[in-house]
């Protein structure tokens, strides 16, 4: 196999990292740059292992000389950094700005002067905002409506990566994440994803904290799909210039979820209910008839078998590694 060689930016995360143990095991050559800011130096471990090379840069996207060094030699770049989360752009606009728009800019402007070959960009749900009617899928043509600052940056990003990609030829290619799990997403943060909090409060015998009813829904996909779906990208010929869903296409609302960790987990759920939070979407399901015609994607590992490998991996300690 012909080595090929790959920029994931905010590769020390959860996103990031799967793709570089995935890249690095099939033999690729992969440079990751994090700044730690959220990101851990131990997801990165399974990357030193395979026959692939690996290399990591401690460095930050908001500086356009560190990016434009993480980009000398790279075929394609995989950008997952970003600041995230819905509550902490809320709290902090300016510096979700600075991350996710800025930053990206930067990401953008050092790949075209290094001419790679395509860059792969990590999106957001948070771009439909609130569709009608609420349970209706959300499909790519859908004008944006952003209900909050980070799904506002997300919007910026992706009318940058298509600037790029229609000015300077830049192969680019926006992937909407819907609601993505699987382990190494920090349980412990105060703005950590619904999925962990949920099974470490049961594990753990806390009550799990819901916003709201519970009835609101989300699309959760699971994080080997991810992975395939960003892989399919950098290569797909109709893909270039396209903002395309990577989600697995069924909505489950808060309380189903909890109802399936309580059965697999064989614990008693009793949710502590609390006031909605502003910028919350209600309802959350993805159209893939464009992913599946454009990146030939198919969701690979369904909702339960997701939650089930992931209590798994919980109980036998494994989670983070």
């Amino acid at each position: 196999m012909l080595m090929v060689s790959y920029l994931i930016t905010g590769g020390a995360g959860f996103i990031g990292s799967h793709l570089s143990e995935t890249l690095v095991k099939q033999g690729h050559r992969v440079r990751v740059l994090d700044n730690l800011s959220t990101g851990k130096q131990e997801n990165l471990e399974p990357s030193s292992a395979g026959p692939g090379e690996f290399e990591f840069i401690k460095g930050d996207i908001c500086n356009l000389d560190t990016c434009q060094q993480a980009l000398n030699g790279v075929d394609y770049v995989l950008h997952q950094a970003a600041r995230a989360s819905v509550p902490r752009s809320i709290e902090d606009p300016l510096a979700t700005n600075a991350v996710n728009v800025n930053g990206s800019l930067n990401v953008l402007y050092a790949a075209k002067e290094a001419r790679v070959r395509r860059v792969v960009l990590a999106s957001s749900s948070s771009v439909y905002g609130n569709v009608e009617p609420p349970d209706a899928p959300k499909v790519e043509s859908l004008p944006p409506r952003p209900m909050s600052p980070y799904a506002a940056s997300k919007v910026s990003m992706e009318h940058y990566a298509s600037a790029f990609y229609q000015v300077y030829g830049l192969e680019t290619v926006c992937l909407r994440y819907f609601n993505i799990f699987g382990p190494r997403q920090d349980p412990d943060s105060p703005y950590a994803a619904v999925i962990p909090k949920f099974l470490f409060c049961l594990l753990r015998g806390k009550r799990p904290l819901v916003f709201g009813d519970g009835r609101q829904s989300r699309d959760f996909t699971y994080i080997d799909n991810v992975v395939d779906a960003n892989l399919k990208a950098c290569t797909a010929t109709q893909a270039s210039g396209q903002s395309i869903n990577v989600a697995a296409g069924v909505s489950h609302d808060l309380l189903e979820l909890l109802d399936i960790l309580g059965e697999i987990t064989e614990e008693r759920v009793v949710p502590e209910f609390h006031q909605a939070r502003a910028g919350d979407v209600l309802y959350s399901l993805a159209d893939l008839a464009k992913a599946r015609r454009v990146l030939s994607y198919e969701p690979k590992v369904d909702f339960t078998q997701g939650l089930e490998r992931l209590v798994e991996l919980a109980q036998m300690g494994r989670y983070l590694a």
